[in-house]
């Protein structure tokens, strides 16, 4: 069941209380899962239960995407405002240095936080950051154009497109390699979840001079990227590989942006795995 939590967030011009709503499932160690832009935390349905049999979950509606309200004034969207928020919500939480995991926006955040010792291990899915200009470009265009669909389409002509599975992959095959896998309610509820996203253009803006350049060092760290990503090509893995040489870097096969709809068990499995590498906190 989702919950509304509120808390306090430090900003130089005082402190500012912030709303972020949660779903928490499973026992063992806490694993956050980070979902992308315009996306929210069902986008993690396929795992959660694979996921909860060994670890704590907590999944999270970023501030300004799915029932999360947007940011107060004065706490910015960009990335070290979101990873102050995140700081504070582990805190409200009871949740100290979680395993993380995070899909495109989400794995970027998802390694900012690893970089900030604010996490026990990183699985980054497709993670933003690693991408050229003219990759960026791309893109952004792509999201923006995902964006416009979503607030031009009538709700009722959403509705009955994702009836057939023609009309699915008309809404979702940007993002999903298989996306006949997604039933009707899930495409219904993230094409809204897109058309409401508050903070979509403040994190797009936000993101337009994001260059991931930090190693994660002394944190275990998997990036992994879909064969099918049309979004971010996987090319930029090897990148990712290159500014954090520590990392292991995974191929999903027929996977696309959002793996988790396309092969759930593979990336349960490499969330898993990654949170019992060396280096990552198990609880006994």
């Amino acid at each position: 069941m989702a919950e509304t939590i509120s808390f306090p967030v430090a900003t130089p011009s005082g402190r500012r209380t912030v709303q972020v709503v949660h779903e928490r499932l499973g026992s063992g160690d806490p694993l956050v899962l980070l979902h992308g832009i315009g996306h929210h935390l069902q986008a993690w349905d396929p795992v959660v239960g694979l996921l909860a049999a060994e670890r704590d979950v907590i999944s999270v509606d970023l501030p300004g995407f799915g029932r999360s309200p947007a940011l107060p004034e004065g706490v910015s969207y960009d990335l070290q405002g979101v990873v102050s928020v995140l700081r504070a919500l582990f805190e409200e939480l009871g949740v100290d240095r979680p395993h993380v995991a995070g899909n495109s926006l989400g794995g970027l955040i998802a390694l900012a936080l690893g970089h900030e010792k604010l996490v026990q291990s990183v699985t980054a899915l497709s993670p933003g950051g690693f991408w050229t200009e003219g990759e960026r470009r791309y893109a952004f265009t792509v999201l923006q154009a995902m964006r416009r669909g979503a607030l031009s389409l009538p709700p009722d002509a959403v509705t009955r497109l994702a009836r057939t599975a023609v009309g699915r992959a008309a809404l979702t095959s940007t993002i999903y390699a298989r996306p006949g896998r997604r039933s009707p309610d899930a495409v219904v509820a993230e094409t809204r979840a897109l058309r409401e996203a508050a903070g979509f253009e403040a994190t797009l803006a936000a993101g337009q001079s994001v260059m991931f350049a930090h190693d994660v060092p002394d944190v275990p760290v998997t990036i992994a990227w879909g064969s099918r990503d049309r979004i971010l090509l996987r090319r930029q893995g090897v990148r990712a590989k290159k500014v954090i040489p520590t990392a292991r870097l995974v191929r999903l096969p027929g996977c696309g942006h959002c793996p988790m709809n396309d092969d759930p068990a593979l990336v349960a499995r490499v969330i898993l795995d990654t949170s019992r590498r060396p280096g990552a906190r198990v609880a006994q």
